[in-house]
This record gives structure tokens, sequence and C-alpha cells, in this order.
């Protein structure tokens, strides 16, 4: 191969307008890319602050449900007991007796049980007129 072709074909391969355009149109694409990859972690910071609002919310709600839960565990055992201590001191054994089937009935029961449908807890939460018994 001669000089003169060699040159030619070097000429060719290196076309300045056409690696100029290779090189905008790399420079292009890259914009488009790295756009979408902005877009798509502004959707990932959405999508993570809601789910970390959600999160949020359902703890509270069942911080909320435990709290009256158990402070309505709470009443009913102290009223159990004092109806106890009462049926003690009167020497009345049948109302002993029921209280403390009362009392062992109640501390059977779990507060975590009704946690398994989020949705009744949601709905006794938002219920102003629920009594709170176990």
């Amino acid at each position: 191969m001669s000089v003169q072709k060699i040159a030619n074909a070097f000429k060719e391969w290196l076309n300045p307008t056409e690696c100029l355009q290779e090189i905008v149109l790399a420079y292009t694409n890259y914009m488009v890319i790295a756009e979408q990859e902005q877009t798509k972690r502004r959707e990932f910071t959405a999508w993570e602050q809601t789910t970390i609002s959600r999160i949020h919310e359902q703890r509270d709600l069942l911080i909320a449900y435990l709290d009256r839960s158990f402070d309505e565990r709470a009443k009913n055992f102290h009223s159990l007991f004092c109806i106890a201590e009462q049926a003690i001191i009167i020497g009345n054994n049948e109302q002993l007796a029921l209280a403390l089937h009362s009392i062992t009935e109640l501390a059977k029961l779990s507060p975590f049980k009704e946690l398994a449908n989020l949705a009744s807890v949601k709905a006794t939460l938002k219920d102003p007129d629920h009594e709170w018994t176990f």
C-alpha cells in the first residue's frame, strides 16, 4: 500500500466533522442519561420520604393503641384486685372466686393479638365512642 493510500484512508477514518458529530452525539446521550438518573434519584428520594412517613404514622398508631390498651388493662386489673380484696375483707368467697377467675382470664388475653389486623386497630383508634375493655 502506498503512503498516499494510507494517508487517504487515515483522513477518511479521522474525518474531523464526523469526530465532532460523534462527540456531540456522545455528550447528548450522556446528558439524557444523566437527566434520567437524576429523575430516578428524585423519585427514589420521594418514595423514601413517603415510606418513612408511612412507617412513622404506623409506629405512632401502634404506640397509641398499645398505650391505650395497656392503660385499660392496668385499670381493669386494679379494679379486679380491689374487688378481690373487698371480697376477702367481707368474706365473700363467691365474689373472690369470680374476681380471681376474671383476673386470670384477663391475664390470658394479649393486646398484641388485636394487632394482627391493622385496619381494625385504625378504626378502633379513630372511633371516639370506642369503649376500651378486655
